[in-house]
């Protein structure tokens, strides 16, 4: 038999009281604190510099008014004349109005489609895949795709509800006012439009997040539930919603920040317009701070915003950090009386109709009624099962659940695929095919005309490494400081950590547009507009926090152990990092670098506030830029399209393991 010695105990956490062995400055600022400064120091740099500093500088900016070459002093007159802006005040309804329907049919849509899936016993992960296409692609891809598609004369929206009949039977129900319709150039048209836009790209999004969420819920409950006698109605009520709570509140939080402040999208569809009809407020800063060149007054505009943000960032942050939802509708059930709590859903409801009919009367019956077709559609299949397998028809029954999901499934990716069929078809047809509208849905034959022109009669080619230099540099830095100061925040002890933590965790859903005034001032200054340098250094303000909240979760999932035996070994702290934990956090560095990489790749505010030459410019700046008035070369942005989608499909083709993983052990038990 061999007998084992005793192991020198590792290093552990400090002692709650004095040590001999622990400096002054130890006991003060925590035993680790030296080396947490070198960890952490690079994202505290980039943090403070690109981001804290701005919104204060954007503070200061915002009491300050342009007058010729000189910059004066106003006090509050910018917030005060935003009383009776009316631009503004359409701007932050629009905003309103985009978030609010865009959430309840990504809500709705989402959450039919992961009940769709996770009852399905084959195939799952593929057609999981395919409906992640949508949240994949570029914002550029996405708007200059639909665009296409919604043009009156070489779209083929209007062509194909034409001929189904479709079209027609929506302008005599009054969904639309003519036909063929309008669609972006229709003041009553336009939004419903860009909604249905961004409603396309995030449902992929909504629809992996409830899976995850329907996944981890208890299957002995629904076992109980259907032996106690319990409809599908009544289990979906009663265990699938509860059981969702949490992770749909956090989803349409984070979603709504995000809609909130969407700009990409809705400029390079519509541009704000017709007239204003879809503008949001951050294109309403936009106008003001870069085209008329009153700095002051833009950032007041997104400044005064930042208190409805910094509502539901906080609610945010506490839920995503502390996972204390729970105990707060604990200490919600506390202090209302059962009347008070089931009256309550209903008061929301009721508030949020009597808002959505005042902001935007003609489009909220239109969305009841398509709204209330899908829900009327699912509850009927639903009701149609529970009664037959109610008389013991359990054959029938599945057959009809089964052929019922199938065609909502069939529906579901033909409205997820076919924009992107229509890119990849345009993108070889020839200029002449598309003029006259021939072989719409075929092309005959097919030609590589559109990539040939694209790299000979533009410098496609030029923004193309643009990018890729970009990214791989942005990246880069955002990995590496994220490493570091994750590792920090998972591993040492110093005082401010959770102060730092909680910072990270703001900053990661702050959004880009109370940034984009000041950084736009910052790169100014020191002379780095058009530069890709001001890209490279702006990149991280919307990377580094996520990437360091993920790989936060992800250090703490690695058993300490491993570390404290190099230490005991004689291995320094540093060196345990790099040959222990950096090796076995493979999956989390990896799911980062694909965030990182394909957010830089597919990023468009900063460098079109930042870029105006033409030898600077990044891919999507770059194919807006290949739009000049009404002329739209709609095969060479096919093309373009196409190229730049192909890198980012197959990187989260070959890291979707990594990226689950990562996200898994990172985001869930961070």
């Amino acid at each position: 038999m061999t007998v084992l010695g005793t192991r020198p105990a590792p290093p552990g956490p400090a002692p709650s009281g004095p040590s001999p062995s622990l400096s002054t400055s130890q006991r003060l600022l925590g035993r680790d604190w030296r080396l947490a400064a070198v960890f952490i120091g690079p994202t505290l740099v980039l943090v403070a510099g690109l981001i804290l500093f701005p919104i204060l500088d954007s503070v200061l900016t915002s009491t300050t008014e342009r007058h010729g070459a000189e910059t004066v002093f106003v006090g509050l007159d910018n917030y005060t004349a935003l009383v009776d802006d009316a631009l503004f005040h359409k701007g932050v309804l629009n905003s309103f109005v985009f978030t609010a329907y865009a959430e309840i049919f990504k809500v709705v849509l989402g959450l039919i489609a992961a009940l769709m899936l996770h009852h399905m016993r084959r195939g799952r992960a593929f057609f999981a895949g395919i409906i992640l296409l949508p949240w994949v692609v570029p914002t550029v891809v996405t708007a200059f795709t639909w665009r296409s598609l919604f043009d009156p004369i070489f779209g083929s929206v209007n062509v194909l509800l034409t001929d189904s009949g479709i079209g027609p039977a929506l302008a005599a129900a009054g969904l639309v006012d003519r036909w063929p319709a309008e669609w972006l150039s229709d003041p009553n048209l336009a939004m419903p439009a860009v909604i249905l836009v961004n409603v396309w790209k995030g449902i992929p999004f909504f629809t992996v997040t409830f899976l995850a969420g329907l996944k981890a819920i208890d299957a002995g409950l629904y076992e109980a539930a259907v032996v106690d006698g319990a409809s599908p109605w009544q289990r979906f009520v009663h265990i699938t919603l509860p059981g969702l709570r949490n992770i749909m509140i956090v989803t349409v939080l984070l979603s709504s920040i995000w809609t909130f402040n969407n700009f990409d999208l809705i400029w390079l569809m519509t541009q704000g317009g017709p007239g204003d009809a879809t503008a949001p407020y951050v294109m309403v800063a936009y106008s003001k701070a870069i085209q008329q060149l009153q700095l002051g007054a833009g950032a007041a505009v997104t400044l005064v915003m930042l208190p409805v943000i910094a509502v539901l960032v906080v609610v945010l942050v506490r839920m995503m950090r502390r996972g204390d939802l729970p105990s707060a509708g604990d200490l919600g059930r506390r202090r209302l009386t059962p009347g008070q709590r089931r009256a309550l859903p209903w008061v929301v409801v009721a508030v949020s109709v009597l808002v959505l009919v005042w902001a935007s009367p003609h489009i909220v019956w239109k969305a009841a009624v398509v709204l209330g077709v899908f829900v009327v559609l699912a509850a009927a299949v639903g009701r149609v099962v529970s009664v037959l397998a109610a008389r013991g028809n359990r054959f029938a029954a599945r057959l009809v659940g089964g052929t019922g999901s199938g065609i909502a499934l069939l529906g579901l990716l033909g409205f997820v695929l076919a924009p992107l069929y229509w890119m990849t078809v345009t993108a070889f047809k020839s200029d002449d095919q598309i003029v006259a509208r021939t072989d719409d849905l075929w092309p005959t034959p097919w030609t590589t005309e559109q990539f040939t022109n694209l790299f000979s009669d533009r410098a496609f080619g030029t923004w193309y490494v643009n990018t890729v230099l970009v990214s791989v540099a942005s990246t880069a830095i955002a990995l590496v400081c994220a490493a570091l100061a994750g590792y920090a925040l998972a591993r040492l002890k110093f005082r401010g950590s959770e102060s730092f933590t909680v910072t990270i965790l703001l900053t990661y859903v702050m959004p880009g547009a109370l940034l984009f005034i000041p950084l736009y001032r910052m790169m100014s200054g020191i002379g780095l507009n058009d530069s890709l340098w001001s890209l490279v250094l702006a990149y991280p303000t919307f990377t580094l926090p996520f990437a360091t909240w993920l790989l936060v979760g992800y250090f703490r999932s690695i058993p300490a152990d491993l570390e404290e035996a190099a230490l005991v070994d004689g291995c320094t702290r540093f060196g345990a990092f790099l040959r222990i934990v950096l090796p076995l956090a493979k999956p989390g560095l990896l799911a980062v670098a694909l965030f990182t990489l394909t957010n830089a790749w597919n990023e468009f505010l900063f460098a079109f506030v930042f870029i105006t030459k033409d030898d600077y410019k990044t891919l999507p700046v770059g194919m807006q830029s290949m739009i000049f008035g009404d002329v739209v070369p709609q095969g060479q942005l096919a093309a373009a399209s196409l190229l730049i989608s192909v890198p980012v499909v197959v990187m989260y083709a070959f890291g979707q393991r990594f990226l689950t993983e990562g996200l898994t052990a990172g985001a869930v038990k961070g």
